[in-house]
């Protein structure tokens, strides 16, 4: 069954100031979706929200998420069910190895759905990294660096990639996956995600500031985000529209003054 991402009425505030305010939005496994918007429109605060950011906590709305109620979910329950988030910034994790960490998060994965589980073997691990290796084009040896400690922008994206390829989600949330990367780098990025919608029916919300990296990536539909709200909805062309005449004709079109 294909998994879906029903988000209806979304609220949130922060700091009593709200945020996002009515969001409604589905997403389909095997769909990419681009979340548009400037700065101070709210599509970080909705992939913390999906995520399970305890600061980022729902006011009103529901989401439901492969049939299930997600707000109802902690954190690890939600990655368990499927859902991942690509953040902005991953942090660095040094004495970590990049094997290591995704080896204890199939690990994690595999316990919360048997708790008899003995966990995956070294061997069937090996083999299962280096085929996905293999598929994104990654040298193997990146598999021995210590997670995102001094990682190049475009190194920290590719090992997002690398994780969501080998946890396989239902569903992938990437928070301005191209923040801080140059031509190369988008690029590598952004066949790794083609490469995981095709071969794996992976779902993605794609956020984003620019169309630039939805020259690489074609979504299924474009949403644009403004003061909160989703405020239009179309295919691919709408990214291109905006990058011609930016946002102000949405803001004049729907009422609404420019975000701080």
């Amino acid at each position: 069954m294909t998994a879906v991402l029903d988000i209806r009425n979304l609220h949130v505030s922060i700091d009593e100031q709200p945020i996002l305010k009515g969001i409604d939005l589905i997403v389909k496994q095997g769909e990419i979706h681009a979340l548009m918007g400037p700065n101070g429109s709210g599509k970080s605060t909705l992939a913390y929200a999906l995520a399970g950011h305890p600061a980022y906590e729902p006011s009103a709305g529901r989401v439901i998420f492969d049939g299930e109620d997600l707000l109802e979910m902690e954190p690890d329950e939600r990655s368990h069910a499927g859902l991942f988030l690509a953040f902005q910034y991953p942090v660095a994790v040094p004495g970590v190895t990049l094997a290591k960490f995704l080896r204890q998060a199939i690990n994690s994965r595999r316990q919360a759905e048997n708790p008899d589980d003995k966990g995956i073997s070294i061997p069937e691990f090996r083999r299962l990294l280096k085929s996905k290796m293999d598929m994104l084009g990654i040298d193997p040896k990146f598999a021995g660096r210590y997670l995102n400690e001094g990682f190049s922008g475009g190194e920290k994206k590719r090992a997002e990639i690398l994780q969501m390829a080998t946890l396989t989600p239902k569903i992938a949330i990437m928070d301005e996956t191209d923040s801080g990367l140059d031509i190369d780098a988008l690029r590598i990025v952004s066949e790794g995600a083609n490469q995981l919608k095709e071969e794996l029916g992976m779902g993605m919300l794609v956020i984003t500031h620019y169309q630039r990296i939805l020259n690489y990536i074609t979504p299924d539909k474009v949403h644009i985000m403004l003061d909160g709200r989703i405020v239009e909805s179309g295919g691919p062309e709408l990214a291109l529209k905006l990058e011609e005449s930016g946002y102000d004709w949405l803001r004049e079109k729907h009422g609404i003054l420019e975000e701080a």
